[in-house]
């Protein structure tokens, strides 16, 4: 399988179907390593709760994270990553978005087998790498851009309608945290704060009967933004379903 793809840096991100990345100066030294995947792409059953997104999104080159996890709310983060062997080493390393929770040996990073390969300069450079197993990297956060896709809520599937709503965020740009959750019904007079339920899941007991809209509180490198939907969840919502909210954060 060809795994092997060159990032074209320019002066601007390129936005393409996956998260886009600009070269940072900022580099941070660590160590990266991967896990084993039978089609080489992400976890479905990560800790972030993303379910198959967090397998396939950005092509399948993501990461679990533990230094960068934040109790969840690392979750979604995007990252430069590239290794520092010379021989082996792409100069611009491998795109990730952080989707799991993971611990290795003095890792910041356990990627799957897409990410981890794309590190190396050619094919038979990134077989090498993967014997390796763990390699020594620098990285930096990068903005997320999404090409063609809103913010979605999607229902995550350990709701039970109609009282009990759990939700993901999904498609969050730019270098923003998902810091907590708020929703409002439709004809309602107050806002309810949701609860982390782990990884990036917030959910809520008792849920409201009628439309949902929701507040996402955003932690930036320049400080906290609320963002609202432009759509509600409708009042049958559905699990596992996805609903735009028509945000371009």
């Amino acid at each position: 399988m060809e795994l092997h793809s060159k990032l074209q840096v320019v002066l601007v991100c390129v936005m393409l179907l996956f998260p886009a990345f600009c070269i940072s100066q900022d580099l941070i030294s660590s160590r990266a390593t991967y896990y084993g995947s039978p089609d080489y792409y992400g976890n479905p059953r990560g800790a972030c709760g993303y379910g198959d997104y967090g397998r396939t999104v950005n092509d399948g080159s993501v990461a679990g994270v533990s230094g960068l996890w934040n109790k969840g709310s690392g979750c979604g983060g995007c990252y430069q990553v590239r290794c520092t062997n010379a021989i082996y080493c792409d100069e611009y390393g491998s795109l990730v978005v952080a989707t799991d929770y993971g611990e290795g040996d003095r890792t910041d990073f356990v990627m799957s087998p897409r990410a981890f390969w794309r590190m190396g300069r050619s094919p038979e450079a990134s077989a090498e790498l993967l014997k390796y197993g763990v390699v020594d990297v620098q990285y930096t956060r990068v903005s997320c851009a999404y090409a063609g896709a809103n913010t979605l809520i999607r229902i995550h599937e350990t709701s039970k309608f109609p009282d009990y709503l759990a939700l993901v965020v999904l498609y969050v740009p730019g270098q923003f945290d998902v810091a907590s959750v708020e929703i409002f019904q439709v004809g309602g007079n107050e806002w309810r704060t949701m609860r982390r339920a782990f990884g990036a899941v917030f959910d809520i007991l008792d849920a409201p009967r009628q439309p949902i809209i929701v507040t996402l509180h955003l932690i930036g490198s320049a400080g906290r933004y609320l963002v609202e939907s432009k759509s509600a969840i409708p009042r049958d919502w559905k699990i596992g379903a996805s609903y735009d909210t028509q945000l371009h954060i």
